[in-house]
């Protein structure tokens, strides 16, 4: 008999993609990205992981400000050539914004191509660690300055109270942020001792987690691919827990202006293999 096709219900979609919920029923109402199944009874929609990709081609010409009547054209045109056309119109309007616009057709480009090869997946267990943190309540817009400044805060406050850091900073992403839009955000470093409250800087105690996790090299703009392809992972392989997105910085924005440079690990907390239900 055939696999059971992977699905996933419209929140667990949202954190694969990085669209809001309410994007997302935007999409279904203007036929633009529909649900593979939805409840009639309850409403709830559930979407194919396969659709993953498609989402995230949206999410790029939406980056592009081109409007949803001509992406729904470019999705539906089988020519390759119409789609060309499509595109090409609506760069010629994009001529003031060429830094941006290279950079999203190329990513396109390779949506459209086939993978390179499997992604590579891993497991790890976070054991309880002493941190200092700083969380707020933030939009999702602003959350790249808003890391910035917070990472920033916290090495300098380590330096003046003569801690040293154990492990790369990391983050706790809620639901809400990816979902909502806005919601709160946690960063933090780990480090060798107690620290003292001063400014935004709390002490933390960081939980233990068992993460399926995925390394990203590059911009935090294109966090989705990497998303993405982790939440299709634990929909087919693992059993997905309770808990918020945890991102590791392992080489980030304080380390080097170089995008291209940074490298971020992104865990999706799962049930232990031997916690499972058999």
């Amino acid at each position: 008999m055939p696999a059971t096709p992977a699905m996933l219900n419209i929140g667990d979609f949202s954190r694969a993609t990085l669209l809001t919920i309410k994007t997302l029923r935007h999409y279904h109402d203007t036929g633009l990205l529909e649900p593979a199944e939805v409840d009639a009874h309850t409403g709830y929609r559930r979407y194919l992981t396969s659709q993953i990709p498609q989402a995230q081609m949206i999410k790029r010409f939406r980056e592009l400000r081109m409007p949803l009547n001509e992406i729904r054209q470019l999705l539906a045109s089988p020519e390759g050539s119409t789609r060309n056309t499509i595109i090409a119109a609506h760069l010629r309007r994009l001529e003031d914004d060429l830094g941006r616009t290279r950079s999203a057709v190329s990513e396109l480009r390779g949506l459209l191509d086939p993978p390179a090869g499997p992604v590579t997946i891993s497991h790890r267990h976070i054991a309880p660690m002493l941190c200092a943190a700083i969380g707020e309540r933030i939009d999702a817009k602003h959350a790249m300055p808003w890391l910035v400044g917070a990472l920033a805060e916290l090495q300098s406050t380590l330096v003046t109270q003569s801690r040293r850091a154990v492990a790369p900073a990391g983050g706790l992403i809620s639901d809400e942020i990816i979902t909502k839009g806005r919601g709160v955000a946690t960063v933090y470093i780990p480090c060798d001792g107690p620290i003292e409250s001063i400014g935004r800087v709390r002490p933390f105690h960081l939980p233990e987690a068992e993460l399926a996790t995925i390394i990203h090299a590059g911009s935090h703009r294109n966090f989705d691919i990497a998303y993405g392809a982790l939440a299709t992972h634990v929909a087919r392989c693992e059993l997905a827990a309770n808990g918020p997105l945890r991102e590791h910085y392992l080489v980030g924005p304080l380390d080097t202006l170089d995008e291209s440079a940074w490298r971020t690990e992104i865990g999706w907390p799962i049930v232990k293999v031997a916690e499972r239900p058999h």
